[in-house]
């Protein structure tokens, strides 16, 4: 009988640990994670975009906000993690995208930034970035971007700050 009530108490202390899990796991996954893109800016005017390894789309700079930064420093650390420029100054807020479907891995939202840079570009980690490359505003690559930087781009072109 005793060892009955111990598998019985083991079995109730499982369950307890796993609707725990449960709502633990949903708290983590069920919620969308933060990010940035960062619209770069040379001092001749030039945009740069990066070439993405994981899908070879054209992509601006970016990446998710760290636990317990901001999204100034996100900004500065992805732009040098990926490109090796350097945030001069961040000049306004292009947008805010929350799209569930913007990012094909999971729901993120992202926001975006319009920055001015210097510094020498240069891959910093090849396993994700595969081409760096500085267009003029008339010149940008034509076709699909990754994610939903095309539309990014497109409104900072048009001088929008979206919220979408």
């Amino acid at each position: 009988m005793n060892v009955l009530a111990f598998f019985a108490a083991v079995i109730q202390s499982t369950r307890g640990l796993w609707r725990y899990g449960q709502t633990v796991l949903g708290i983590i996954f069920r919620h969308p994670i933060t990010g940035t893109s960062v619209i770069p800016i040379l001092p001749d005017g030039r945009i740069v975009l990066i070439r993405r390894r994981d899908n070879g789309l054209w992509s601006l700079p970016g990446g998710m906000v760290d636990w317990g930064e901001d999204i100034p420093s996100t900004v500065r650390r992805e732009l040098i993690e990926e490109t090796g420029l350097e945030v001069v100054e961040i000049k306004r807020l292009v947008g805010v995208y929350s799209a569930p479907d913007r990012d094909p891995r999971i729901h993120s939202i992202c926001v975006v930034v319009e920055a001015e840079v210097q510094g020498k570009m240069e891959i910093q980690d090849a396993l994700e970035v595969m081409e760096i490359q500085a267009f003029s505003p008339s010149s940008l690559p034509t076709g699909p971007m990754s994610h939903d930087h095309s539309r990014q781009l497109q409104d900072y072109l048009n001088g929008l700050t979206t919220l979408a």
